[in-house]
């Protein structure tokens, strides 16, 4: 959880600065760590900012945001996930500043009666198992949920009436004359042809079969050439309304009870989110930020934490049949072995899982790095390390701005360099610059190294760029004597030069520092502050880089966001647009949703999304 800053309020445009954009959960912390208020966002960056602006907010929130001391989030798949763990965290929490409804015991369902010849269609709170029948959902809301079964009645024209207006019917009710329903009470239809229409419904309800979309689209389409536009209209919002409602859910997920990991590591810190999950319902998270040493591999470090968290300390916590880790770790089954005897029942250890337990795992892997990101960036580690770099490097103060500069390119084409830039408050992202190499031998990083530097300093010799501090070069010897040579023909021989190279084993923590001025090469202890916040600012370059060389290849060809992704040909564009309705749909759909559409397995799904939200 982000800390205060050094004036005691919460650091909020610091951690504002590192949310990501995707859709999840907010919780907002006081200062004895109870939660205040749970919120859910399309977008976390957005929403968690629109609390901290400086005027326009009500009595109650600005009371509720003076109290913040700190926000934990959770990001899922989708905004209705979203919606669906807020209600989960809303019932098991309670805070103050929600709205706590009496009506909140149960998700909304649509339910398939069991007669035998025709069976109706209705809404129904809370799923019991009386009467047998086919229950669908839970559902997001339940406005969704009633919307939709008024489309589908449009559609299949199946009845909603209850079992005794059914019976004592003896001529059509108002919904035959407004045609929602085809009056199998007074048998105008026969139980074939109605059977038929449940046929339909009942496919895409589940989910099975996108036999009925694709027919809707093809008549949305032919209405278009028509020039039938109004028919056209409904036809697509019928199409929206059907795909909602058979939305499933990464957040609900039978009766599982599961304990999911997940793990990410940079710049020397390592955090392990676990997610629990008790009858098929995400509950929470929690970070952890373990100690490690250099030689520990990720699965090691995991196995260490598997032991203390469930076996360690004086109070041992509830085992679940289920702990879901992203990779097998070493002597799995003795761990095994302990927590099914400290336990008393069967516990499973597992990282080969697929479906809804294969999209927890990537939910509890996409917490980790968010809430390693808001770690990195918080001003208590920032400060910290700036003071520790200070030491290390014999700086007469804290340095104000730093500034890394690295080149990217495919075998010497689309070249990019980039300059990221750092302050006493982490990452300045507005001073973020990617350069377009142009004019070299292909793949000569001494030549786009030299262009790139020339071009920065010039602006700082002339007086009208900012001036770094400190200046680090991702690369070694070379890199950096032609970095010196610029510096020193612009006359700025002042700024403190650093080179920073990967060891022999290119490993994290194993990196040698190249003094410019004394040519001295020389290592950081791995456990070093200092040399933490030069892997952050390093690591931050080099994907900065590859984003901006990445960006550069795939312009020249592509046209829209969806050409230039690989595996996405003309046809798949084509059926992607037909199905979601537009690119802006496309982009709020989760990766689940995506892979429905035909043709799109899920590895191009993740791919897909990837691309469309520039991960």
């Amino acid at each position: 959880m982000p800390t205060k800053s050094e004036t005691g309020g919460f650091d909020s445009k610091g951690f504002i600065a590192q949310l990501t954009e995707r859709p999840g959960v907010y919780r907002m912390m006081d200062d004895a760590g109870e939660v205040l208020y749970v919120g859910k966002a399309r977008n976390l960056k957005k929403r968690v900012a629109s609390y901290f602006r400086k005027t326009g907010l009500a009595p109650k929130t600005q009371a509720m945001v003076d109290k913040i001391c700190g926000i934990q989030i959770t990001i899922t798949g989708s905004e209705t996930e979203a919606l669906l763990l807020e209600q989960n965290l809303i019932k098991a929490l309670r805070p103050p500043y929600n709205i706590l409804l009496r009506d909140d015991k149960s998700y909304p369902y649509i339910y398939l009666s069991s007669h035998q010849d025709y069976p109706s269609l209705t809404f129904r709170r809370g799923r019991t198992r009386k009467g047998g029948g086919v229950w669908f959902g839970p559902f997001p809301s339940s406005g969704a949920v009633k919307e939709s079964l008024n489309t589908l009645q449009k559609l299949f024209r199946i009845r909603s009436c209850s079992e005794s207006f059914f019976r004592n019917r003896t001529r059509p009710c108002l919904q035959y004359q407004i045609k929602r329903c085809t009056a199998p009470c007074v048998e105008l239809v026969s139980p074939a042809e109605y059977q038929e229409d449940i046929r339909h419904a009942r496919m895409f309800l589940e989910g099975k079969n996108p036999a009925i979309l694709r027919d809707l689209m093809a008549a949305m389409e032919k209405a278009a050439a028509e020039l039938a536009f109004e028919k056209a209209a409904v036809l697509r919002d019928q199409i929206n309304h059907l795909r909602h409602v058979q939305e499933q859910q990464s957040m609900e997920g039978g009766s599982a009870d599961a304990d999911v990991l997940g793990v990410a590591q940079e710049a020397g810190v390592v955090c392990v989110v676990v997610i629990n999950v008790r009858g098929g319902r995400v509950l929470g998270t929690k970070d952890y930020f373990p100690r490690f040493t250099l030689e520990q591999t990720p699965p090691e470090l995991l196995a260490a934490f598997l032991g203390q968290y469930y076996l360690g300390g004086s109070s041992q916590r509830e085992v679940p049949p289920d702990i879901l880790v992203p990779t097998e770790i070493p002597a799995q089954d003795v761990l095994r072995d302990a927590l099914v005897a400290s336990a008393g029942k069967d516990v499973q250890v597992r990282s080969n899982v697929r479906g809804e337990r294969r999209r927890w795992l990537e939910l509890a892997a996409t917490n980790a790095r968010q809430t390693l990101l808001s770690r990195l960036a918080s001003k208590e580690t920032v400060y910290r390390r700036l003071l520790a770099l200070r030491e290390l490097l014999d700086l007469a103060e804290v340095p104000k701005r730093m500034e890394c500069f690295d080149i990217s390119h495919s075998q010497g084409e689309n070249t990019v360099a980039s300059c990221v830039v750092f302050d006493e408050n982490g990452p300045l992202k507005a001073d973020y610059r990617l350069y377009n190499i142009e004019g070299i031998t292909g793949g000569d990083d001494y030549a786009a190294m030299k262009q790139v530097l020339t071009r920065r300093f010039k602006r700082v010799a002339s007086g009208e760029g900012k001036r770094p501090d400190l200046v680090f070069i991702d690369g070694g010897k070379g890199q950096l004597n032609i970095a010196s040579q610029v510096l020193a023909e612009l006359g700025l021989t002042d700024i403190v030069l650093i080179g920073v190279a990967k060891g022999v084993t290119r490993k994290a923590g194993m990196e040698q520092l190249v003094d410019a001025q004394t040519g001295v090469v020389f290592r950081v202890p791995p456990e070093s502050p200092a040399l933490h916040l030069i892997q952050h600012i390093r690591d931050e370059s080099h994907r900065f880089a590859i984003s901006g060389h990445r960006a550069r290849r795939d312009k020249k060809r592509r046209q829209s966001s969806l050409e230039g992704i690989e595996g996405v040909g003309p046809k798949r564009r084509r059926d992607l647009i037909r199905y979601f309705g537009g690119l802006q749909d496309i982009r709020k759909a989760s990766v689940d949703e995506i892979a429905k559409v035909q043709g799109i397995s899920r590895n191009l799904a993740e791919t897909i999304y990837a691309a469309l939200h520039n991960e």
